[in-house]
């Protein structure tokens, strides 16, 4: 454990605190990709596959529950919820997101590190987490308007990568059989996905706006 990878689970869990005071404050998942939230929930299944095998500490298994228990519990209320799912955003949440799936896994049968059940799996959810963004970036675009609350669950979404590729930096310094390099590549590409949002983010912030992205 450093700093780095501290920040990360910590900004990590604040965006998913967010993300569910919106929905439970406020009944509403509007301008929320359901999409997204399906295929993080399907990262922290096919992730954490190790939790009844592997044991690490009670720090990283607690951190495992929460991650599993709070996207499907997101997933279930823009689904089931009976109030909050009438604000779900269809018409704007369109992505097909089984494409990005299928290549996911395609990508991990492919490029992995070791030819095991676990670490295929593994590799999927680092890919596929790597753009389970895209629903929830293209769904704000047609939107335009952005409220704060899915504003701010993004920006830590995107500060909790952000502090990881610190993480791995910093590891492929100290550690010398540190060789995650999937996480490493994947990691770049997802946080290099939040560039356009983060610009918009600052310029709002600068401003004191509301946070508009273009159509």
């Amino acid at each position: 454990m450093n700093i780095f990878r501290l920040a990360g689970d910590m900004t990590h869990l604040l965006s998913i605190l967010v993300l569910l005071l919106k929905i439970y404050a406020t009944k509403s998942c509007s301008g929320i990709s359901r999409k997204t939230q399906e295929l993080y929930a399907i990262v922290f299944v096919a992730r954490y596959l190790d939790l009844f095998t592997d044991f690490i500490s009670v720090y990283n298994t607690f951190m495992k529950v929460v991650f599993i228990a709070s996207s499907l519990a997101i997933v279930w209320c823009m689904r089931f919820h009976p109030m909050v799912r009438r604000s779900y955003d269809r018409e704007l949440d369109t992505f097909r997101h089984y494409f990005l799936v299928g290549a996911s896994f395609a990508l991990a049968l492919i490029l992995h590190e070791k030819f095991t059940v676990q670490e295929i799996f593994w590799a999927f959810s680092i890919y596929l987490e790597a753009v389970a963004i895209l629903p929830q970036l293209v769904l704000l675009q047609r939107s335009g308007n952005v409220d704060n609350l899915t504003g701010q669950y993004i920006f830590f979404l995107g500060a909790y990568r952000a502090f990881y590729i610190l993480n791995w930096i910093y590891r492929y310094l100290t550690e010398p059989h540190f060789t995650r390099w999937i996480a490493c590549v994947s990691g770049v590409v997802q946080t290099a996905l939040y560039a356009d949002f983060f610009y918009y983010y600052f310029i709002s912030w600068k401003n004191n706006s509301k946070l508009k992205l273009p159509a």
